[in-house]
């Protein structure tokens, strides 16, 4: 579909608002005041200037019609139990539900079923991609009618070891049939959750109905600070000071949901006038580090240290699947080179830093291994602790036995945000 990146697009100034949004659990779940927009482009357009901020992941769901979303991206959530609103869909996996359509976009469709049930789909990055601070967008054209709820939203990448609202939610869209000029931008968490979410809408400058087109929604997530967007605009902003007294729980890696509902209790149930099928086309999903920060797993090639200095190294500067990577005293040498590519990969001698064994457990070594688009190797970086985080496992890349000297070999562990886990990357 698209054959370059482009830098993401900077947010106009635009007046903020913070407003209480009513929500339930999965997702968000009542509608704000409208926020006027004065200037908003229409239909999609972008007026803004880019920003000078690091492409560090995307989707950009190019394939043949048909075709099953990236299973090293997607994960599909399966059911009909109401998911805690009493909704009536039955999520499936079956690409009648979740395709791409071969003209480079993700098409999740409600349908009704000939003996009047419903399906549709959910689909999360859990476990595969996880991010904490950036620009996180997708282009999206929304479905529409009485009863159905399209959203793009993330959860703490902590649930549902960390139960909701604990882990955290920040809905980037969310959209109620019977409101299709409006949609909404909420977070939840320990104290303001269901019908205390904090949050706000943004209302379509001309009144027309976001299913009409494609519309680009966003955040601009950094410590202690989450502003939304629609068209590159900004509409609402929420800091650690809008929370109050309660946890501010959005400082760490989150996954993203896509997915349509049909029915439960924000929107209400389809009616005589809702049509089937209904579908959410998605261009893209793309995530931008923060501007100079280095954040994401996106920077370019040269060494990665260790914080007392040394560098991540393959070891014997063997190339062989299985190689173990090490800590060794920084040379100069190809072994020390490594690419931190925008897939989430790091790479050097064009095979991949990999989980050994697609292992999960506390102490699998690290190795070199021939890239494959598995989640044993997938890496994201903690903003604030600088780790390299192996979503699959949940674990972060350390040296075995915390030794932090030449020839030492690496695994993964327990993330605990100590030095022995901060690593600084290229670029």
């Amino acid at each position: 579909m698209r054959t370059a990146f482009p830098p993401r697009p900077a947010l106009a100034s635009a007046a903020v608002s913070v407003l209480t949004a009513a929500a339930l659990l999965l997702p968000a779940t009542a509608s704000a005041a409208p926020v006027p927009e004065a200037g908003a482009p229409t239909d999609g357009a972008e007026t803004a200037q880019a920003a000078q901020s690091a492409l560090v992941w995307s989707d950009e769901f190019d394939g043949a019609a048909g075709s099953a979303p990236n299973p090293a991206h997607w994960n599909h959530e399966t059911g009909d139990h109401g998911w805690g609103n009493n909704e009536l869909q039955n999520y499936t996996d079956n690409r009648a539900n979740s395709a791409l359509d071969g003209n480079g976009n993700l098409v999740i469709t409600a349908r009704q079923e000939t003996n009047g049930t419903y399906t549709s789909a959910r689909l999360t990055t859990q476990n595969k991609i996880e991010h904490a601070y950036g620009h996180i967008e997708a282009r999206i054209k929304i479905p529409r009618g009485q009863g159905i709820w399209p959203a793009f939203w993330m959860l703490g990448s902590d649930f549902p070891n960390t139960p909701w609202p604990h882990s955290g939610e920040i809905d980037i869209m969310e959209n109620v049939g019977h409101e299709p000029h409006m949609v909404h931008g909420t977070v939840h968490g320990p104290g303001y959750s269901g019908a205390n979410g904090i949050g706000a809408s943004y209302t379509h400058p001309q009144g027309w109905s976001f299913a009409d087109t494609f519309h680009t929604f966003a955040i601009d997530w950094s410590p202690g600070s989450i502003t939304w967007s629609v068209d590159g605009h900004p509409y609402n902003t929420i800091t650690t000071n809008d929370v109050g007294t309660n946890p501010w729980v959005y400082d760490q890696p989150f996954f993203m949901i896509l997915n349509v509902a049909v029915g439960g209790q924000w929107p209400g149930y389809p009616d005589h006038t809702t049509q089937f099928p209904q579908q959410m086309t998605i261009d893209y999903v793309r995530v931008y580090s923060q501007d100079g920060d280095g954040g994401g797993t996106g920077g370019g090639t040269g060494t990665i240290t260790a914080s007392n200095g040394v560098c991540l190294d393959v070891a014997g500067a063997q190339t062989g699947d299985g190689t173990p990577i090490q800590l060794a005293n920084c040379n100069g040498s190809q072994a020390q080179q490594w690419t931190v590519g925008a897939d989430g990969t790091v790479r050097a001698f064009g095979k991949c830093l990999d989980v050994a064994g697609g292992g999960t457990a506390a102490g699998t070594p690290v190795q070199l291994w021939e890239c494959n688009g598995t989640g044993a190797q997938q890496w994201t970086r903690d903003g604030g602790t600088q780790a390299l985080r192996n979503p699959q496992s949940g674990r972060c890349l350390q040296p075995q036995g915390r030794a932090q000297s030449d020839g030492t070999r690496t695994e993964i562990a327990d993330c605990d945000g100590s030095a022995v886990q901060r690593w600084n990357l290229p670029g």
